[in-house]
């Protein structure tokens, strides 16, 4: 076996080496900042926003969403990315790292394995293959993150390769993570998760991905086998009008080897339209259903069952600026969310953001 992986590698380095760039090397430093102000008309005392929301997470104060500064290098048979970021962004969504790592929004290299096709193999700190929706704003079509990113990884850390299509129509790759959404792995864990993402896009039109999750995110002592599947398509008919639908379902093991799963399941849509080529409208409708809490612990009788709405306008102010504001509600099945002072089904708040790329 020793000598196998011995073999294997060579191949790897003969053939990502032993290229020559026929694209002059290049260093590219990039930025990223959004600044926010969210009123949460449920008043929280600390600023907090409901414990499941980890994006625009603060209300009632001026703040830092995420910021970041990334240098990306990039020949014919190497390629990396480094990205030092801050904010509540970080803080909300890194905060079982331990240190700087907390601060690291990317660290990855990758060398190419294959002379004349696009295939490559990366390892270090990506962005999730999980879902749409990202970290950075700019380049989602509504302000605030769906249920369904918030709940799901943001980020990842482990070993893929990937593949895409002379056509470019297709994308497929194959993941080794350290677990769900983790840099440093849990305490105890030794388990190898795994992931797959295919995307098709067959037009400029039509986009269709599937990306999966499967592994242990709890000590070997406690494992509980988690599956985790995102579907997602985007269609735009056309420069001023597009839809995007997905569904994400998910299955735990209810104890360590159980064959008894814990399900969890949340279904949205979003709509965008260019008014103009300066101001966009967006909608987004979501369910977010996890009775058991296995990802959103409420302590009630029916767990987390959740459906959301919300509208949004961006204004593009500037070619590397872009204000926007959404008005956004949820409405639970138990009195999870605080209104006028008591407890309360529903949650209403106002989110604007100004977002700078450069």
């Amino acid at each position: 076996m020793k000598r196998v992986i011995q073999i294997a590698l060579f191949i790897i380095c003969f053939n990502a080496f032993g290229q020559q760039d026929s694209i002059k090397p290049s260093l590219k430093v990039s930025g990223y900042l959004e600044v926010y102000y969210c009123y949460d008309f449920g008043k929280p005392a600390d600023h907090n926003r409901p414990p499941f929301i980890y994006s625009f997470n603060r209300s009632n104060e001026v703040n830092l969403n995420i910021g970041f500064i990334k240098a990306s290098y990039e020949s014919q048979a190497v390629r990396a990315n480094l990205a030092i970021m801050a904010g509540t962004y970080s803080n909300a969504n890194l905060a079982s790292e331990p240190g700087v790592l907390k601060n690291i929004y990317e660290a990855n290299a990758g060398v190419k394995i294959h002379k004349t096709k696009n295939l490559w193999i990366d390892a270090g700190i990506f962005g999730s293959h999980l879902g749409i929706e990202g970290a950075v704003g700019k380049d989602c079509w509504n302000l605030t993150r769906s249920m369904a990113a918030d709940n799901s990884p943001y980020y990842e850390t482990g070993v893929k390769g990937t593949y895409i299509s002379d056509n470019s129509k297709w994308l497929i790759s194959a993941l080794f993570l350290n677990g769900w959404q983790r840099i440093q792995r849990v305490d105890g864990n030794n388990s190898l998760a795994t992931g797959h993402q295919i995307t098709y896009t067959p037009s400029k039109k039509i986009t269709i991905n599937s990306s999966s999750f499967i592994g242990n995110d709890k000590p070997d002592s406690a494992k509980q086998m988690r599956y985790f599947h995102d579907l997602y398509a985007k269609y735009e008919w056309n420069e001023k009008c597009g839809l995007i639908a997905g569904f994400d379902i998910g299955a735990e093991q209810k104890t360590k080897g159980s064959t008894h799963y814990n399900i969890w399941y949340t279904p949205y849509v979003q709509l965008r339209y260019n008014l103009s080529k300066k101001i966009t409208l967006a909608a987004r409708g979501e369910y977010y259903y996890d009775k058991n809490q296995v990802i959103i612990t409420t302590g009630t009788a029916n767990g987390f069952q959740t459906l959301g709405y919300s509208i949004n306008t961006d204004i593009k102010i500037h070619a590397h600026a872009v204000w926007r504001i959404e008005a956004r509600a949820l409405n639970s099945k138990d009195e999870i969310f605080t209104l006028d002072n008591k407890s309360s089904k529903h949650n209403y708040f106002l989110t604007t953001s100004l977002a700078v790329a450069f």
